[in-house]
């Protein structure tokens, strides 16, 4: 199909096959080998298990969702090792997983910009990693009509266990949360929230809380999360997120890129 001027840039020669896409991922560490521990992913699930509201990203559960469960979901959604009695270690996000995940990602994104005017909340948690996936997303879906909305600006509080106030802050459209001069990696859904109590969109893409609090809401969201982050998951098999991602969230952002294009790539063509 023929492209918006402004979103030429997202499916150009740059965009990767498949498989290229695969090598990538294996080789710069967004999918195969990973740098979470095992450890940390087990932690985390346990974590999940207890309801510790940290690792919940403001979703809740009508599932028991016992510690095996998370685990058996886990290896199965995002690839890592199924085995219970691995527990320390190297860990793994299955390549293809991330790429089937990334291409029904973009058959709902598509989805949701057909009908023209679609209202659009992006933001991201991990500033320091994905907010290079969000950018490119952000300009994309404006370049094809949506409307990039940007609720609650300046909205602050203090949470997050860090004890200092915190404020959403939004970049080229994609809200995040800065401390002073500084970007905030977070998993607090609040600060979605009190976007939502200003403004209902019809499409979050995100990840952490900010996913989190929008599926909970009702609203239509994709996310991305890392093998140590199962709660999108565990929505995602309860209904409430639409699409999650698995990936490392936080390699250098350049490594993002042939992703990022792949995806965009995905949308148009769905288009």
């Amino acid at each position: 199909m023929t492209l918006p001027p402004h979103a030429a840039f997202a499916t150009a020669s740059a965009v990767p096959s498949r498989a290229e896409l695969r090598n990538h991922l294996v080789r710069t560490g967004i999918a195969g080998d990973v740098a979470t521990t095992r450890e940390n992913n087990l932690d985390h699930y346990r974590s999940l298990a207890l309801r510790d509201p940290y690792y919940m990203f403001g979703l809740t559960f009508s599932e028991d969702w016992t510690y095996a469960d998370v685990l058996e979901l886990m290896a199965k959604k995002a690839g890592v090792v199924a085995d219970p009695a691995h527990r320390e270690g190297q860990d793994t996000i299955d390549p293809e997983r991330t790429i089937d995940a990334v291409e029904e990602m973009g058959d709902r994104v598509a989805e949701a910009l057909r009908p023209g005017g679609a209202r659009v909340i992006v933001a991201t948690g991990h500033p320091t990693g994905l907010l290079t996936i969000h950018l490119g997303l952000a300009r994309f879906l404006e370049a094809y009509g949506a409307t990039l909305l940007t609720p609650a600006e300046g909205w602050s509080y203090v949470g997050g266990g860090l004890g200092r106030r915190k404020k959403i802050r939004y970049v080229d459209d994609v809200a995040m949360l800065s401390d002073g001069g500084t970007l905030v990696h977070t998993h607090d859904p609040d600060p979605m929230r009190a976007m939502l109590a200003e403004e209902r969109p019809d499409l979050v893409i995100a990840d952490h809380g900010w996913a989190g609090a929008a599926g909970e809401a009702g609203i239509e969201t994709v996310g991305f999360a890392d093998s140590n982050d199962p709660a999108l998951f565990v929505g995602e098999a309860e209904g409430k997120i639409a699409v999650t991602v698995p990936l490392d969230d936080n390699v250098l952002p350049r490594y993002y890129r042939p992703l990022t294009a792949y995806l965009l790539d995905r949308i148009a063509q769905a288009l």
